[in-house]
């Protein structure tokens, strides 16, 4: 029985203290007025009687009420029933604040009072005081408190004849029963009746309808939200204007929470003077008044649920974790069901007349039963993971949470593990895991309508039946008797308060209520208390637990199979069948990833051990080991599959005998696993061990059989649980003696004990490492010592993290020394001996006594170890598999000898066994050795099924891009090891672990000397250098003295010479001072506009190198004349070296030395081809214009159209840039920037004159270029068709407006006609382009093209005006930078070679990465520049390229543009001329670009060369008979420009290379043969032994320029980023590529077939084309194999070649059509369009567009006049149409009569003069040549005579016989006269010979 009410109170309105303008409640009495002892008066109740303030009121308001609630000391909740009324406010009372108070009450809307209102009775200024009844009391009867305060306000408004003190009295003394469904009728004593019901359990929450309305006002999705947050201890916040709102939805809440209680902060109203308990840290569900929205918007971890509009509001730094799938749709779903169920119905065509809608009450228990039934989806079987920790005195009880969660599936589920974590769930333990105790619905639920539910789960009608059998158990719970609710209780009239009160409340007479409630008290003393008998019962436990989703097997759906497997392993291993077992231990290895053959592994082993012990040899514990250890990895810190729990009985059972007296266990080798550093881990395994023991003491000693599984312990026949036992034993425990009771107590803690210790020394095995001096193995567990915040005890989460941080400051691994092992070990030890004991009631004697075994227990293992650890080291080691050393080349050195490491798969899937089939060669098992050259790894697979391949992985060490440590798991014993991982530029991965041997210091060496080798502090370190030298990499260079001055000592004078005149402008005219050479060491950053050399002041001056350079000229000159540029230049027709001396005027070029001495451009080679017209002493002032002194060169030159193609750098500033820049007209003196731009002026019109047709026109057929307002065009993104570069109309407007500058009077005069045309018009010529897309006819083009185009990077070209003379113009081009290369290159990289296994396997990850790496958008934008550049050249315009600092992308576009438009450069000797003319003379930075030192390392690799390559390759692929090399030619060059192993591709710069005498040493230092220095040179003798670099396909077309197609969609990814051969390394190294020679046929002797050499070519181990190589190469090692065979010296296989090809020519063809070679004959002819730039003019104004249309039809009726006149090669492909198609002299069909006995036939003959020879076939449309007589061999021809079967019908005049040397041709012509023609045309043709 408890008390109706404890309090009653009334509290008014009174003055603030302090005067300000809100007033506070006063409590005006309180009865009674002494506490009550078992329940003091709350705090703080008057500011809860008016939560917004205390404010007087201008009208008179209804009376409101509503029901606050308070929470004590004790988590007991106090309901303050509160009625306010208003009555008007007294004289006296009116302090000061009553006079402002109205006027306040305009502005602030706040606790429901209206503004003033003209209405309102009584005088104008009357104002209202609030005054409050407040009843307290612990039981939630809200309508019985209404009804009470209802009637005490009645009895004053209505003035009735009762006495108020008798009514309050009643109240205070009226008792009722707690629970137990029994029915009360009250009377207050003023002629009232009320009912009070009790539920009928107490559990379970009462909501009346408070869920339902929670769900009208919120919606479905929003209340589970605010369900989710509060039970993972989120803050909630409710928001409304109505006070009884709040605590209803507050209530609702809470009911949805059963059966965990919310034990946090629980305020649903909320005053407003303690807003700030809104900011407190820990989670809350608390309600406050609309009105305070804003505060509460400030709130930043708050979730806000606004009941008035519907909405719920979540922090985007908070993530309430969903209900795991399926229960959160299926609850949705059940829940509009409940809520909505015409939804269901409002589809069909015949919808049920009506529905019955449940009540709001009956509505509110379905939507508690959806929830209830959740919770028991939820919980479902967790009394198996219950811990009986003790029984006796009180119940101690556990919960396992990680099996608890293994078992349902939901390790990685969010919101279960916050759930079980929580504080609501630690209660929930505690009071529900009591075996023995009252049960409730949910007991019920969870335990036996499991199955129920989830039969139910896919019929939504079963299951709202189920709902509904609940609710109405929750219904009749609430409302045990509906039919008795009869009230009679009097209420107010209608309106009555706005009726004047009589008086104000009266004061109460305190003795009188005193009285009756003392009376009361009294009559209670004698009664007997009446205690309901509460029924106890055993809990039922349910059926064990099953996953939430039954989680497909797919996986490991062969499990029995795999299981069989791991069982059938491990008898090999204890019956000894090692080899048997070892087969088995791959498959078993990967079996062992399932959880199944986890649990099997731990049985299997469990029944192989003895009495606790198993003794096993060494190769078995190997085994077990390995197994043990495979089975932890997959192992996570909760081992929620019980895996290592199963296991930790075994590990220290399992040993091995090392030597008389010492024994290893297996402990000591499975430490490396994070499952033992964790508390919670070993706390779990502790309560599971205890568990058993305690059960033990109870069960008969039959029944006792101990169960295998520790944590779970399933039912075995009638085997009782620990909860049945310990259920069994609280039953008896009230009928036990005292001693027996004391005996019990102390038999468990003993038992408690004794699993302490034995815990401490499990624990001291697991956690102390073999060797204790090293502490590396406790460092990295962090996890060591975080016990406070183990997720068993009841810490919230948010106190849990601030402890896990804090613990290392205090004592963590962190800062414990390498002795201080034991230390740390000790107290993670004590921390847990501590926790555990005091959680299980272990008495504090016990516990001191423990914690001074523990460090006694800790160092006797440590000495124990140490014994181990000795003889251990003295085992003989496993034999590892024997090193294999590496090849290497004549000069490579080894510098590091093999360190064993492991190599591990990379994401690279073949290498694995991948999708490409073959074997799992990784990982592999081998040693890494460095040498002087290369990285190298050795080794063979680890998977003994693989077989005994060797695996070969290596690079350059010079490609190193990335070197990153990396800790991994060896793939055959599963320890985590320290790894590495180098990444190189020629696209290989060494991902390696260390083996255990390897020391970290060994590691660490490895990696310096690594770093030391890739980059050397000076270039003389790299390997090209040191080769064959005595220079040692570690000597200072230039140690010894300078004979004579040389460059460095030179340039130095010159520099200083050039700072004394600085600043001294016009000192002197004689003197020439260069550029300076200072910062030639630190290469200036990509992104400086330009570098203003130190003597940019100097005017310009004559060139006359000081006489001390004399000497050493002819020298020079001699040597650079051998230079490659120089004999190209011959060849183009550029002029040779001594007619530009002698000056031949009839040369529009010339070749200059004036470089020779490096004076004027650093990067430029000695010699340039410069106009005819310009003086060398000019050429210095023009190169001041260019970056990097770089002025504009020509370096080729059409052979037809006589065009030239020009490089230079970027314009500086003040260059032709500057010069077109609108300027005020310049001041009279000529400024010396003027001069240059001048002079380069002239020098850009020498270059347009010295142009054949150009030079007498002197431009005037040209039209200006750009105004600063077309440069906003680009070179198009990949999916752009047509380049817009230019505008007319705006270019006529911005010239007409612009100021006239030097050039305005030659603009003007005369030319405005043809202002408004423009370039694109004119490079267009005439109208639209044709049909097909080709491009328009050059000859068509001609006149109005301009003569010279300037390829600029738009950045640099902004805001330039047009050319003053209007001969050249500008296309600015967007192009991309080096460094975005180098961010592309990375990215290609990874795509290639990715270091990991792809997330997703399959192309598409691969392709996707691709495509982010924009490589391929890159090689496109060159393409299509490098296209345009020859379709200007091609139609008669010159081009200068003058990109950048002119030495990367202008390399790359003029070295593609000549290889495009010459096919010179396509043969071998042509790609070498290019290459050293282009790249290496003109000074592309190979070093700084390849990071080839240390002062490059910063920078970084960016390929432009392999760019270059790739662009090269792409055109191969388009044009595969083009090309003399073959595609292999590309990839060695690709990989060996950044191997260092050659000199070529080493320094930046001609210069450099001269200063190191790189360049001329090779005249006189050829004493010895050396190891080739030149990779040139080293291709040459390669192609002399093999046609590798050949590409037999190669038939040029005569002077066919190429034009690529450049869309993306038509580049192929390289294979040079993508192959790789493991079975030698890469195999571009020839020397060390040559495999074994295949041993020959032998006949076996006995006498059986001869062994087949057949083998297998797996892909990515075996190089395809040496295993299988092509049929040409094939048949030519057969003759050189044949030829050796017959004792003949072999010939040369291209000799061979050449012979083979030649007689293929020889045999004539009759059709007029045929092929170089009958091996290339191809059926399918390519006929492809090439891409063309064709100009088009539209409607706006004309566009220079790239056209990159595919293929389209070449026949095209519009255009086919024009097409026939154009030459056919150009615009097709046509590689089968070769010179023979005009070589037919004379041909006709004649008779030949066969050798000797064959008959005569009929041929088709053609006689052919200019190859002189007569050719045959068998009809006349035949192509293959069947014979061939040459007339060389003819000896003459004479008329001759029919033989037998020769045609009958033909004149024997029409016969005649051919003699030649070999033999006599009889021919038979059709009649006489043919004949005569025949022998006619064979007799002119020998006679022409």
């Amino acid at each position: 029985m408890a008390r109706l009410a404890d309090y009653f109170v009334l509290v008014a309105f009174g003055p603030h203290p302090r005067g300000s303008g809100e007033g506070q409640g006063q409590i005006l009495q309180r009865f009674p007025e002494k506490d009550w002892e078992d329940n003091p008066f709350p705090q703080g109740i008057e500011l809860f009687c008016q939560p917004s303030g205390w404010q007087l009121c201008p009208e008179r308001n209804p009376p409101t009420f509503f029901v606050a609630v308070l929470t004590d000391i004790n988590s007991e909740r106090h309901y303050c029933a509160c009625l306010t009324f208003w009555e008007p406010v007294e004289p006296t009372q009116e302090g000061p604040c009553a006079r402002d108070a109205a006027a306040r009450e305009e502005e602030a809307d706040e606790g429901g009072s209206g503004a003033l209102s003209p209405s309102a009775p009584g005088p104008p200024d009357q104002l209202f005081a609030p005054k409050t009844l407040v009843l307290v009391s612990r039981l939630d009867h809200v309508e019985v408190f209404r009804n009470s305060l209802g009637l005490i306000y009645t009895i004053h408004v209505e003035g009735l004849n009762v006495g108020l003190e008798n009514v309050v009295g009643n109240l205070l003394t009226c008792l009722i029963p707690l629970a137990g469904g029994s029915q009360r009728t009250i009377s207050l004593g003023a002629g009232d009746r009320q009912v009070i019901q009790t539920p009928l359990t107490d559990s379970l929450p009462i909501s009346r309808c408070s869920v339902a309305l929670l769900f009208r006002q919120l919606g479905i999705t929003n209340v589970l939200s605010l369900f989710c947050a509060a039970l993972t201890e989120h803050k909630v916040l409710f928001l409304s204007r109505s006070y009884q709102r709040l605590s209803d939805a507050c209530r609702g809440l809470l009911a949805l929470l059963f059966p965990l209680r919310y034990s946090f902060t629980y305020v649903p109203i909320l005053p407003a003077q303690l807003l700030e308990v809104l900011s407190t840290p820990t989670p809350f569900i608390i309600g406050v008044n609309a009105a305070f929205q804003a505060e509460a918007q400030e709130l930043l971890d708050v979730i806000v649920a606004d009941l008035d509009g519907g909405t719920v509001t979540v922090p985007e730094c908070v993530h309430i974790p969903p209900l795991p799938e399926p229960l959160q749709s299926q609850t949705h779903s059940i829940l509009s069901m409940v809520l909505d169920p015409e939804l269901e119905l409002a589809d069909l065509a015949f919808p049920p007349p009506t529905m019955s809608i449940s009540s709001l009450k009956m509505q509110d228990k379905e939507l508690r039963a959806v929830f209830l039934r959740l919770f028991a989806q939820l919980l479902q079987g967790y009394r198996w993971c219950l811990h009986m920790v003790r029984i006796h005195p009180e119940p101690v009880i556990r919960f396992h949470k990680a099996a608890f969660l293994g078992q349902r599936g939901l390790v990685e589920d969010d919101f279960l593990m916050k759930v079980l974590e929580g504080m609501a769930f630690a209660g929930f333990v505690s009071e529900r895991g009591v075996p023995y105790r009252p049960t409730d619905l949910f007991d019920e639920l969870v335990a036996h309508e499991v199955a129920r539910m989830r039969a139910d789960e896919n019929h939504p009608q079963r299951v709202l039946r189920h709902v509904k059998e609940l609710a109405e158990q929750l219904y009749k719970n609430e409302n045990p008797y509906p039919a008795v609710a009869m009230h009679k209780v009097q209420r107010p009239g209608e309106a009555s308060h706005l009726r004047r009160a009589p008086r104000p409340f009266p004061r109460l007479d305190e003795g009188m209520v005193q009285w009756i409630v003392d009376q009361a008290a009294a009559k209670m003393q004698g009664a007997p208390p009446a205690v309901k008998a509460e029924k106890r019962t055993t809990v039922p436990s349910g059926p064990p637990m099953t996953a939430i989703v039954e989680r497909s097997g797919g996986l490991h759906g062969n499990s029995a199979r795999r299981l069989e497997v791991v069982r059938n392993c491990i008898s090999y291993v204890f019956e000894g069948k090692m080899l048997e077992a070892k087969k088995l231990l791959p498959a078993v290895l990967r079996a062992l990833k399932g959880r199944a053959a986890r649990r099997c592994l731990a049985q299997e082993l469990h029944l192989h051990v003895q009495q606790n012990r198993a003794v096993l040899d060494h190769q078995q514990f190997d085994f077990v080991v390995r197994m043990m250890n495979c089975c932890l990895q997959d192992c996570t810190s909760l081992d929620e599959h019980g895996i290592a729990a199963a296991l930790l009985p075994l590990v220290t059972a399992f040993c091995r005998k090392l030597s008389p007296g010492v024994t290893q266990f297996a402990y000591s080798c499975v430490q490396e696993h994070v499952v033992w550093s964790t508390p919670q881990f070993w706390e779990a395994m502790f309560y599971g061990d205890v568990q058993t023991h305690i059960r033990a003491l109870y069960l008969e000693p039959a029944e006792d059989q101990d169960p295998f599984s520790v944590g779970e312990a399933p039912l075995q026949g009638d085997e009782r649980s620990a909860l049945d036992v310990a259920s069994e034993q609280r039953r008896l425990w009230p009928t036990l003696s005292r001693e027996k009771q004391q005996e019990l107590v102390q038999k468990e803690e003993s038992t408690v004990f004794s699993q302490a210790i034995h815990y401490a020394n499990r624990m001291s095995y697991l956690l102390l490492p073999l060797d204790s001096s090293k502490s590396r193995l406790l460092r990295e567990r962090a996890g060591l010592g975080e016990l406070e915040s183990a997720s068993n005890s009841l810490v919230t989460n948010s106190m849990a993290g601030s402890v896990a941080e804090s613990y290392d400051t205090e004592s963590g691994f962190e800062d414990a020394e390498a002795g201080d092992v034991a230390g740390a070990v000790v107290r993670f030890i004590n921390r847990f001996v501590d926790k555990v004991c005091t959680e299980s009631g272990v008495t504090s004697d016990h516990l001191k006594g423990l914690h001074v075994m523990v460090p006694d227990i800790v160092q006797m293992h440590i000495e124990t170890l140490e014994a181990v650890h000795r003889e251990s080291k003295r085992l003989p080691p496993i034999q590892k598999p024997k090193l294999l050393r590496p090849r290497l080349l004549p000069g490579e050195e080894c510098v590091l000898d093999g360190l064993r490491v492991y190599l591990l798969p990379d994401g690279r899937e073949e290498g694995a066994g991948g999708p490409g089939g073959g074997p799992a060669l990784l990982p592999a098992e081998g040693a890494v050795f460095l040498t002087t050259y290369r990285v190298i790894f050795t080794g063979m697979p680890t998977d003994p099924l693989v077989g005994e391949q060797v695996v070969v992985r290596s690079f350059p060490v010079a490609a190193l891009t990335k070197e990153k440590r990396i800790s991994v798991q060896t793939p055959v014993d599963q320890l985590l090891q320290d790894g590495l991982q180098l990444r190189s530029c020629t696209f290989q991965l060494l991902k390696m672990a260390f083996d255990e041997e390897v020391g970290s210091d060994s590691a660490e060496l490895f990696r310096k000397q690594l770093h030391k080798l890739r980059y050397p502090p000076d270039i003389r370190g790299t390997f090209a250098l040191t080769l064959g030298s005595a220079h040692t990499p570690g000597r200072p260079p230039r140690a010894t003295k300078d004979k004579g001055p040389s460059f460095r000592t030179l340039s130095r004078n010159l520099v200083k010479n050039a700072k004394k005149t600085i600043g001294r402008q016009y000192v002197t005219r004689k003197k020439y001072n260069p550029p300076s050479w200072e910062h030639r060491g630190q290469p200036s950053p990509e992104d400086q506009e330009d570098e203003i050399s130190v003597s940019e002041e100097l005017e310009p001056s004559t060139l006359t190198p000081s006489s001390a350079l004399k000497p050493s000229d002819r020298m020079t000159m001699s040597s650079l004349v051998e230079r490659a540029c120089c004999r190209d230049y011959q060849r183009l027709g550029l002029g040779t070296l001594s007619s530009s001396l002698s000056r031949a005027k009839s040369e529009p070029f010339r070749i200059s030395p004036v470089n020779r001495m490096y004076a004027i451009c650093r990067s430029y080679p000695g010699l340039l081809i410069v106009p005819q017209s310009i003086q060398d002493n000019a050429l210095q002032r023009v190169s001041r214009c260019y970056r990097q002194n770089r002025f504009p060169v020509v370096c080729w030159r059409s052979g037809r159209s006589k065009a030239v193609l020009l490089r230079s750098g970027g314009l500086h500033g003040k260059g032709v840039v500057g010069l077109f820049k609108a300027q005020n007209a310049p001041s009279p003196g000529q400024s010396q920037a003027d001069s240059s731009s001048l002079e380069q002026e002239k020098y850009l019109q020498a270059v347009v004159s010295s142009m054949p047709r150009y030079a007498d026109a002197s431009g005037r057929n040209t039209l200006s270029g750009f105004s600063s307002a077309h440069m906003g065009s680009h070179v198009p993104s990949p999916r752009a068709r047509v380049t817009t570069l230019s505008n007319p109309m705006a270019a006529s407007a911005s010239r007409r407006t612009a100021p006239r500058g030097k050039w305005g009077s030659v603009r003007a005069s005369g030319r405005s006609g043809g202002l408004s045309t423009d370039v694109g018009s004119r490079l267009a010529g005439v109208g639209p382009p044709q049909a097909n897309g080709a491009p328009p006819d050059p000859g068509f083009l001609r006149p109005q093209r301009a003569a010279l185009y300037i390829i600029g990077d738009k950045a640099q070209l902004k805001g330039v005006r047009p050319d003053p003379l209007q001969q050249w113009e500008l296309v600015p081009i967007e192009v991309f930078e080096a460094r975005q290369v180098k961010a592309s290159f990375k990215k290609l990289l990874k795509a290639c070679v990715p270091g990991c296994p792809a997330t997703e396997p399959g192309p598409a990850s691969f392709l996707r990465s691709l495509e982010d790496s924009e490589w391929l958008i890159q090689i496109h934008k060159l393409l299509q520049v490098s296209v345009l550049v020859v379709e200007l050249l091609d139609s008669g315009s010159s081009v200068l390229v003058s990109l950048e600092d002119g030495w990367d992308i202008t390399t790359q576009v003029v070295s593609l543009v000549q290889l495009l438009s010459d096919p010179f450069y396509r043969t071998l000797e042509g790609f070498r001329l290019l290459v050293e003319k282009e790249w290496l003379s003109f000074g592309h930075r190979f070093s700084h670009r390849g990071a080839h030192t240390l002062a490059g390392q910063s920078s970084g690799f960016t390929p432009v060369f392999l760019q270059f390559l790739d662009c090269v390759h792409q055109i191969h692929l388009q044009f595969p008979m083009e090309f003399e090399f073959s595609p292999f030619y590309l990839k060695f060059l690709g990989y060996h420009h950044v191997s260092r192993r050659f000199r070529t591709f080493l320094l930046d710069s001609d210069y450099e290379r001269i200063e190191l005498g790189l360049l001329y040493e090779e005249k006189g230092e050829r004493r010895a043969p050396q190891a080739c220095r030149s990779v040139w040179e080293y291709v040459e003798r390669l192609s002399k032994r093999t046609p590798v670099f050949y590409n037999y396909m190669y038939a040029p077309e005569d002077a066919e320029v190429l034009r690529p197609y450049s869309n993306v969609s038509n580049l192929k990814v390289w294979d040079f980023y993508t192959e790789e051969t493991l079975a030698e390394g890469p195999p571009y190294d020839w020397e060390l590529a040559q495999g074994p020679p295949e041993p020959p046929e032998e006949e076996r002797p006995d006498g059986g077939a001869p062994q087949s050499r057949r083998r297998v070519v797996w892909p990515c181990y075996d190089s395809r084309p040496r295993a299988q190589p092509d049929a040409i190469s094939r048949l030519l090692e057969e003759m050189q194999r044949l030829e050796t065979e017959l004792g003949r010296p072999p010939e040369r296989w291209k000799d061979a070649w050449d012979r083979v090809k030649a007689a293929q020519r020889l045999e004539g063809r009759p059709d007029g059509r045929g092929t170089p070679s009958s091996l290339l004959v191809s059926s399918v002819p390519h006929h492809r369009r090439s891409l063309g730039v064709y100009l088009q003019e539209g409607p706006v104004g004309s566009t220079l567009s790239l056209s990159l249309d595919s293929d389209q039809s070449s026949g095209s009726t519009a255009s086919s006049s024009r097409q026939a006149a154009r030459r056919s090669t150009s615009t097709l492909y046509s590689q089968f149409q070769t010179a023979e198609s005009e070589n037919r002299s004379y041909e006709g069909t004649l008779y030949k009569k066969g050798a000797f006995m064959k008959p005569w036939k009929a041929r088709w003959f053609v006689l052919d003069k200019t190859k002189h020879q007569l050719r045959y076939y068998d009809h006349r449309v035949d192509t293959e040549c069947k014979g061939v007589i040459d007339l060389a061999e003819v000896e003459a021809v004479a008329p001759g005579a029919p033989t037998m079967g020769a045609p009958k019908t033909v004149d024997e005049k029409a016969f005649f016989d051919v003699k030649t040397t070999r033999r006599v041709y009889n021919f038979c012509a059709q009649d006489v006269p043919s004949a005569q023609q025949w022998v006619d045309q064979i007799q002119s043709c020998l006679s022409d010979a």
